[in-house]
Formats: structure tokens, sequence, C-alpha cells
């Protein structure tokens, strides 16, 4: 595995900047807003303790494997919209025997919802998908989604993912709901298991 990546990049529009403590009201308006939730409304923080675990989950990955999410902002007035990038998955599970390891780099992002239909997830993703490649080129990138989130596929289909995986979504309060996972190459089941813990 390579050097950690930078702590920030610049895309077109968009500063891509590992998590720092000051984030957390920004990151936890964004992720407890039930407009970004439509799609899976259970999962949606209403607590700050929340959304500073997941920050740090991200943390964790970026001091683990040299990668994870990204705080996203605005370029040109430095407003925070969101969160995404690459967090390592199923490191922790022991490797699976001629399956081999179980990682994989989770593609992932949650946008503000006064800034959708703007192309941002899609220029988050894309750099998140390159930054993967440069950290640990040999760990797949996936993502997965609920099959009715059809904005969520198409941008993990605009940065070359396609789907490897279609099946009931266990434990989601809805059984109805199918479960999809896009991925840049074939996952093996160790990784796939990764991919829906």
């Amino acid at each position: 595995m390579s050097a950690d990546f930078p702590r920030e990049i610049l895309t077109d529009r968009l500063s891509l900047r590992r998590p720092e403590p000051g984030d957390l009201d920004a990151v936890f308006a964004v992720n407890s807003d039930p407009r970004v939730w439509t799609h899976f409304p259970s999962l949606r923080p209403t607590e700050p303790e929340r959304v500073a675990a997941m920050i740090e989950r991200w943390e964790s990955s970026w001091r683990a494997h040299g990668l994870g999410s990204w705080i996203v902002r605005l370029r040109e007035t430095g407003e925070v919209i969101g969160n995404g990038g690459s967090t390592m998955l199923g490191a922790d599970a022991p490797d699976a025997g001629p399956d081999g390891p179980a990682r994989v780099w989770n593609l992932g992002y949650r946008i503000s919802a006064d800034h959708h239909g703007r192309g941002y997830a899609t220029e988050v993703a894309r750099a998140a998908v390159e930054a993967a490649a440069q950290v640990a080129p040999e760990v797949p990138v996936i993502a997965y989604l609920v099959e009715h989130n059809r904005a969520s596929a198409a941008v993990a289909e605009r940065v070359g993912l396609r789907l490897v995986h279609r099946a009931p979504d266990l434990g989601n309060p809805d059984p109805a709901v199918l479960r999809l996972v896009y991925a840049d190459r074939a996952l093996t089941s160790a990784q796939l298991t990764a991919a829906l813990r």
C-alpha cells in the first residue's frame, strides 16, 4: 500500500479534505436532513453522536489505510455541502483461505439536498475511485445502494462500476427493498460479504 493520500485535493469545483474535529456540526446538518435519506429514511442520524461515530470510522480508515471519506466543500465559497470518498471495509475480517482477502474500498457520499442535481456526487465519486486506485489498486472499489435509488446507481455507473449483486436487503424495515452492489471488478465471496456487512 502506498503512503497516505494528501489531506486535501481539489477537483474542478470542490475541495475534498480529510475530516477535522470542527467539521461535526456542518456534517451533521447535511446528514440529519430528511431530504437526503428519502431512499432509506430509517438510517437518518438524528443525534450528533451518530455522525461523530461516522466521522471516526472515516478517520480510522485514514489512519489504517491511508484513505477515507472527505468533507466536501465548494471551492468558490468554502461551504460544506457533504461528505464522500473511499473507506476501507473488511480489513478486520480474517482472510478467506483460497478466496483471498475480504477488503474492499466502499465508495460513498452524501451531498446536501440544496446541491442535488449539479453533478457534485459524480465529481466526488470520480475523485474517490482515482484515489483508491492510487492508494491500494489491488483492492476493489464497490458501491452498495438500494435499488430504488436510481440517482446513486447512475453515479456508480458513470464512474465505471458495474452491477455485481442484486438481492433482498436483509435487515431493511421494508422486506421488498433490494440491495445492489456495484464494483470495478469481479468480487470474491469474501469481498461481497464485506461489502454487505
